[in-house]
């Protein structure tokens, strides 16, 4: 048999996907009703540039998994979808076409998205096939088409039906950079420095300090509060104090709320600048003045400062306050703000209208649920019941942009009666559309406004089960994919989109859309430090491939525990070469000795029965490992085997009986080839999940033909043998590979070559343990150039529970 001599990654790498696609070995066979379903909520990543390293790590470790299943002989659904309809591609769209959003009507810009997605995407998603991910591409959704915006127009009408959602102007989190309101899930703490300003308010003609942050919002002070257990303050309960500046007065009030420790102890309430302030404003029933507007400007209730940015205004609020002698001291302190986790900008809370679900109520409900369902890594739910029992507000799912999803809504112009579309009209948009009655079915007007506003990005993305699943409607296996088996994603979006997935599945269908939840960390710079373009530090996956391998990153990508953060060290692509090199050359030279083998059950030797026994060990803890979601352990395990047992000792011991064949009996040489083909064969499909190219190219080399299978990924996974064990010829063999290490460490210590010959071997030990090695003198001599081995008594190195002597 002709075996190259060197193997060429990147020929062999692009040769597989090529044959993956066109053989459909990764398809899910919609109408196979026989076999086990695994259903998989794939992430769908943004279209923006290209596949990052992080991506790379993440959908590596689902891979793996998904690899495993598959050859368990289960009916996979791994799907693959792209997310469209956000900022990112937003901004990217009209980059590359050098156009803006809000130049289009909705519908033609949503045209020119898919478009220019369907140019671009192809390139994306080739980094993802590259990477060796194995997603049945043919089933594809993208959340801007029309089938996902049906679904996501579809699910805002069920869940107003069902009385969930409901339009209100109400203190909502607001982005003036983005100018659109955002949900409590995008919000990201971040240390800022700030100042801590003692400005002097007047009760009484006397001065009264309070400390705050925000002198800006001074023209927005409603009530003044302070703890009812602070004795310092106690006197001003019931009085008024006129807020500087502006000149008006406002009531003093108690409130166990009030953080004693903060600034003077003494705070003004304004409307709104962070949620204490709004449970003020509903508990004390208090007046509502705002003073900046969408744009993160301030209005005329400013009065002077109006048409300044807020930041300018602070800066001549300030200002006019040291000039006026109302500013007593000013401290620099670092604090947490609320920002957009988008764009970084400080976050501002105004009065507007806006959709919401009505979730609060259900927060023990959402708690159940996270419960219900299987974490790998288990600590992981923590993550989750945190943020559920933080949520402060009903989700605000309206968002003040040109590009998405439309709220599928007109409302009567007369009485502000809400009026949806049919669902055989999805998808609509109300700016270009009809509403679906001629008048309002409460007051019979017959003008109508159109909702404007667009879905935010997550209530269509916390769909993705249905976006995946509904492409099957129709099918025998359709009824079958849902609730799906599971979630895999990072953390760092635990909160958006594991939570919100859960909550929409909760409120449609009363059960949680996945059974079991994976959850990965991230890839950091080799310092430990989270990757940015601004700091430079960004390693390019696709450089790494082209100079590597894609088996390398995965090879790496293995290397950490399932939701553990990893930091990138290039020397670890360089044990993956190192693996792949040595895998290749271990398989070259079994094939190269298997060429006239039939296979076929024998009497085993026993070196070929530790080998064995040894096998269905590692079988058993890399299946238990895998079940589990713990790859890194039977990446570990395998590559040990491979390099210790497989190819340190056993091949070593196996080849003087295949390449002296006259000194052996025919059977003795089967034997060895029996387990050579075993060994061999087995270690490729345990490492396959995780280095699927070169296992593919090594299996299509000899064993496919003998397991008439198209793939190592859609062949059997090994499967424990109890008949192949036996414990006692594995204490055996453990003897003699301890000999042979004690031997070539011998060697080594004398600077002999490992092919110098050892004169004489003496043996120390008890007579059953004598009658064991005797049995493999052959191995022995052959193995370590032994010309005599003896037993008896003298000068010997205890080893283990006997001693040897080595005489060079």
């Amino acid at each position: 048999m002709q075996l190259p001599k060197h193997y060429d990654a990147k020929e062999v790498e692009k040769k597989w996907q090529e044959y993956w696609e066109k053989e459909n070995i990764f398809g899910f066979d919609k109408d196979d009703t026989r076999r086990e379903i695994f259903a998989v909520d794939t992430p769908p990543p943004t279209v923006s540039g290209q596949m990052h390293l992080g991506h790379a790590f993440s959908y590596a470790q689902e891979d793996f998994v998904i690899r495993f299943q598959r050859m368990l002989g289960k009916n996979v659904f791994y799907p693959f979808g792209t997310d469209d309809n956000g900022l990112a591609t937003d901004r990217l769209v009209e980059k590359l076409n050098n156009v803006r959003s809000k130049d289009f009507k909705r519908k033609e810009y949503i045209k020119l998205c898919l478009k220019t997605l369907e140019k671009i995407r192809p390139d994306f998603i080739q980094d993802w096939k590259n990477i060796g991910v194995s997603c049945d591409f043919s089933i594809f959704y993208s959340t801007i088409n029309d089938h996902c915006r049906k679904i996501s127009q579809k699910s805002f009408i069920d869940l107003y039906n069902a009385g969930r959602e409901y339009r209100k102007e109400a203190p909502t989190i607001f982005c003036p950079e983005c100018h659109t309101a955002i949900a409590q899930v995008e919000l990201e703490d971040k240390e800022l420095s700030s100042t801590f300003n003692d400005i002097v308010f007047r009760v009484d003609g006397k001065d009264l300090i309070i400390a705050t942050t925000r002198p800006e919002l001074l023209s927005s002070c409603v009530a003044v509060f302070f703890h009812p257990d602070d004795k310092r303050y106690m006197r001003y309960g019931g009085k008024k104090a006129k807020v500087p500046l502006f000149d008006y007065e406002v009531p003093i009030l108690m409130d166990e709320r009030v953080d004693v420790e903060k600034g003077t102890g003494i705070v003004m309430c304004c409307t709104f600048g962070d949620q204490t302030d709004i449970e003020w404003y509903k508990a004390h029933n208090l007046p509502l003045r705002i003073s900046i507007n969408h744009d993160g400007l301030m209005n005329e209730t400013a009065g002077k400062y109006q048409g300044m940015r807020i930041k300018q205004a602070r800066k001549e609020i300030i200002n006019d306050l040291r000039s006026k002698g109302l500013l007593r001291n000013q401290k620099q302190i670092t604090h947490t703000v609320n920002v957009h986790e988008r764009c970084g900008t400080a976050i501002e809370i105004l009065n507007t209208k806006q959709w919401f679900i009505r979730y609060l109520d259900l927060k023990d409900k959402f708690l159940q649920a996270g419960a219900e369902m299987t974490w790998y890594p288990d600590h992981m739910r923590v993550r989750l019941d945190h943020w559920i029992n933080g949520l402060q507000w009903d989700w605000c799912i309206s968002r003040q942009r040109h590009f998405g999803v439309p709220f599928p809504v007109w409302y009567c112009r007369r009485c502000d009666e809400v009026i949806l579309a049919r669902e055989k009209d999805l998808p609509v948009d109300p700016i270009e559309d009809q509403p679906p009655v001629k008048q309002c079915p409460k007051c019979k007007n017959k003008e109508f406004i159109p909702e404007k506003d667009v879905l935010d990005t997550w209530a269509t993305s916390s769909l993705t089960p249905q976006l995946a699943v509904e492409l099957m409607k129709g099918t025998k296996n359709y009824k079958k994919l849902f609730p799906m088996d599971l979630r895999p994603q990072a953390h760092d979006i635990i909160t958006f989109w594991l939570f919100n997935t859960m909550v929409k599945s909760q409120l449609h269908f009363k059960k949680n859309p996945w059974k079991n939840i994976m959850i990965s960390g991230w890839a950091l710079d080799p310092k430990g430090k989270k990757m940015s373009k601004s700091k430079g530090n960004v390693i390019s996956p696709q450089e790494m491939i082209k100079k590597y391998s894609a088996d390398c990153i995965r090879f790496w990508a293995a290397g950490s525990k399932l939701g553990e953060d990893l930091p990138f060290q290039e020397k670890d692509l360089v044990t993956g070469r190192k693996m792949t090199t040595k895998l290749w050359n271990a398989s070259k030279f079994v094939i190269m000795h298997l060429e006239d083998f039939s296979y076929h059950q024998i009497e085993l030797e026993p070196m070929d029965k530790w080998l064995l026994t040894k096998l269905q060990k590692l079988i058993k803890s890399c299946t238990d490992s895998f079940d589990k979601y713990e790859y890194s352990k039977v990446k570990q395990e395998a590559e040990i085997f491979f390099w210790s047992i497989f190819c340190d000792y056993y091949l070593e011991m196996v080849k003087d009986r295949l390449y002296n064949t006259e000194n052996y009996d025919k059977e003795e040489v089967l034997s060895a080839k029996f387990a050579l083909y075993e060994g061999l064969l087995t270690l490729l499909k345990l490492i396959a999940p995780i280095m699927p190219y070169v296992t593919e190219e090594i299996y299509q080399l000899y064993f496919s033909k003998i397991e008439k299978k198209k793939s190592i990924h859609i062949s059997k996974w090994p499967s424990y043998n109890k008949e192949w064990v036996d414990n006692k010829t594995e204490v055996l063999g453990d003897i003699i590979v301890l000999i042979i290490s004690e031997i070539r460490k011998f060697k080594a210590l004398n600077n002999l070559s490992m092919a110098a010959p050892i004169k004489r071997l003496v043996i120390e030990c008890n007579p059953k343990t004598r009658k064991q090695i005797e049995l493999m003198f052959p191995t022995l001599t052959a193995t370590a150039k032994i010309v005599d081995i003896e037993f008896g008594k003298g000068t010997a190195k205890i080893v283990e529970n006997f001693k040897i002597k080595i005489e060079n």
